[in-house]
């Protein structure tokens, strides 16, 4: 498979698709438990999904779709379609996600990154955004990726990617190289999975209602990442960023999705 180079998509052509599963406690950020309570958890969820849906709408879009697994609630905002996950892995909800868009590029992003800003894909989104590129991609730091952007969609690019791998990013990366794709970089950002993410996300975008929920929780969050910062010598596991979680909360790339 080769890119057709065609005449580049102009700004505000693009669709954006968020994928992400409705906050519910004991469905979502099971490795925040513990030090977080499973509703602390879901709370936690929810604020980055709010943050992460209002940077996207605030991004010029032909579209705004958010991939759900569960029902809308009250964290929505206007101005987004709704469509169900598929059924399967998590590479083939990925691939029923750009299958979905039709006609046009498409840029795909997660749940698990509130620290998302306009800025960080004004490159994408930009009139160069497609400019002698045929996909963007951004790298997580724990080996997966959290945003994918597509020139042309083609479900065929994702369907057999192995997923919750700390290889998956990687993978991916080339799926889109070996099909001759041109791809372009955008900067690696953390997953929340753990509550040490938790506290570097929050410190990294203060101001949005992801950190206010951080911040509400209390000492539970900060202790725990300061005991693993510390080290503590008794045989504590680290709960640093890691592809081989198992948790299955659904944005792109990594294990925790």
């Amino acid at each position: 498979m080769t890119s057709a180079h065609a005449q580049p998509p102009r700004e505000g052509e693009t669709t954006l698709l968020v994928i992400a599963k409705e906050p519910v406690p004991g469905r979502v950020k099971t490795r925040l438990c513990p030090p977080c309570t499973p509703q602390q958890a879901a709370g936690l969820a929810q604020a980055a999904l709010h943050d992460t849906l209002a940077a996207v709408a605030a991004m010029p879009a032909r579209r705004r779709v958010l991939v759900l697994s569960g029902r809308p609630g009250e964290w929505l905002p206007s101005g987004f379609d709704v469509v169900p996950q598929c059924a399967g892995g998590l590479d083939e909800r990925l691939a029923a996600a750009f299958d979905g868009v039709g006609e046009g590029p498409a840029l795909l992003v997660g749940m698990d990154t509130p620290q998302l800003t306009p800025a960080l894909l004004a490159p994408v989104l930009g009139p160069d955004g497609w400019q002698e590129c045929d996909a963007w991609f951004g790298p997580a730091a724990d080996g997966g990726f959290w945003a994918l952007g597509l020139a042309r969609p083609e479900p065929a690019l994702l369907r057999g990617v192995p997923m919750s791998t700390p290889v998956t990013g990687q993978a991916q990366l080339d799926r889109l190289t070996d099909a001759g794709l041109r791809v372009r970089h955008l900067p690696s950002l953390r997953d929340v999975d753990t509550a040490q993410d938790a506290v570097q996300v929050a410190t990294q975008a203060p101001e949005g209602r992801f950190a206010a929920a951080v911040a509400r929780i209390g000492p539970l969050v900060p202790r725990q990442a300061g005991a693993q910062e510390a080290g503590q010598g008794a045989g504590q596991e680290s709960s640093s960023a890691s592809a081989g979680s198992q948790e299955t909360s659904p944005s792109p790339g990594t294990a925790t999705r």
